[in-house]
């Protein structure tokens, strides 16, 4: 009988590809950007529970959409681990690309989202004192990832990132808002803390985080619309991006009234008077500005989808960042019993939900065919 002899070379080949086939290849591409679908989904529940028109079976419908949040935050966390335990090269890679690295600030902004609405919501369900704990464990996490991104993603653009001139993205504001999320939820746990000091550094640090987001919002987004008047119009497949600009523009607004909320459990007056008068100086401009951007956004979507723009995952922009506008509203109808601003909360509500319907009926089709986890082309 004659023996087959296997040349060493072939035999690595084929081990090669064996352990290919055991490091999941479709997890290689996919990226920080998935975490933008669990805070899309948490939204829906958050803004929904403190909209001023609670009509019959909205709670349990926010309900419904804090679980799936929840099961989404749990499937990215695990497919992400894989990700960087079997395709590390890949993983740096996107740390290294300007164009994939801010989506880090995304995995912050997951965390305290589902954590806010496991408290806002969650509770219903699991109980208020598991609420409070899983939310302290999900903020703390994410606050802590939240500024060490807004540190390091700036970090490695100027010291590691090849930026050319004129390349400007909306997408550089995500590692910066995610302090901004953290001071908008974090006065949501006030009240469960002792009163005295604690209440009151959860409140200052809120503030803190607040200028940190707001500061480095303010130096990024001139380079952001001079791109725009200079370079003209984003790509098509970026073009919902430039609904990201909304989100430190609805969050900040909703983080002053919510801290406003809190200021009298935290600290005396004549502050806690003074933060409730900033609340409503400071969050109307703001959402005059956000409704503008909200206009020309809308009319550059309109002009691109007009030339072709198919779906991607940047239809995720159109979902958390228009869910801070309705939080934002929401807060300011309270602080000025305005019925617009309780309309206008429950319009952009409606927006939202429609736009979450297009995003998750996209991307659950692109998971089922296996596109949105191919090689990017």
């Amino acid at each position: 009988m004659a023996t087959v002899m296997h040349h060493p070379s072939t035999l690595t080949a084929a081990t090669e590809r064996r352990e290919e086939r055991r490091r999941l290849p479709a997890l290689r591409h996919l990226g920080p950007n998935w975490y933008a679908s669990v805070m899309g989904t948490a939204i829906i529940a958050n803004a929904g529970a403190g909209l001023p028109y609670q009509f019959p079976g909205l709670r349990g419908f926010c309900q419904v959409m804090w679980a799936l949040s929840v099961a989404a935050l749990a499937t990215v966390l695990a497919a992400r681990a894989g990700h960087w335990l079997h395709h590390r090269d890949q993983a740096r890679a996107h740390l290294l690309d300007p164009a994939v690295a801010p989506f880090y600030g995304c995995l912050s902004m997951a965390l305290l989202a589902v954590g806010g609405g496991t408290l806002l919501v969650g509770g219903d369900l699991i109980g208020q004192g598991p609420a409070v704990a899983v939310d302290t464990v999900l903020y703390v996490a994410g606050t802590a990832i939240g500024l060490v991104a807004a540190v390091a993603v700036p970090y490695l653009m100027v010291a590691r990132h090849e930026v050319g001139a004129g390349s400007a993205s909306p997408v550089w504001l995500l590692p910066l808002v995610a302090p901004m999320v953290s001071a908008a939820l974090g006065p949501l746990l006030i009240p469960h803390l002792a009163a005295g000091q604690a209440r009151e550094a959860l409140l200052l640090a809120c503030y803190a985080m607040f200028g940190v987001s707001l500061l480095a919002t303010l130096l990024m987004l001139p380079l952001i619309f001079g791109r725009l008047i200079v370079g003209g119009p984003l790509p098509l497949a970026l073009t919902p991006t430039l609904f990201l600009v909304l989100g430190p523009l609805g969050q900040s607004t909703t983080a002053v009234n919510q801290l406003a909320d809190q200021a009298p459990r935290a600290i005396g007056a004549p502050y806690a008077e003074g933060l409730s008068v900033f609340a409503v100086v400071y969050g109307v401009p703001v959402m005059g500005f956000a409704l503008l951007w909200l206009a020309l956004a809308t009319a550059l979507v309109v002009r691109a989808a007009r030339r072709g723009m198919g779906f991607a995952m940047t239809w995720w922009a159109f979902t958390f960042p228009v869910g801070t506008c309705v939080t934002g509203a929401a807060g300011l109808a309270r602080h000025t019993g305005l019925v617009a601003l309780e309309w206008l909360a429950a319009g952009l509500y409606a927006l939202l939900v429609l736009a979450w319907l297009a995003a998750a009926a996209h991307t659950l089709s692109g998971l089922l065919s296996g596109r949105l986890l191919a090689a990017p082309r």
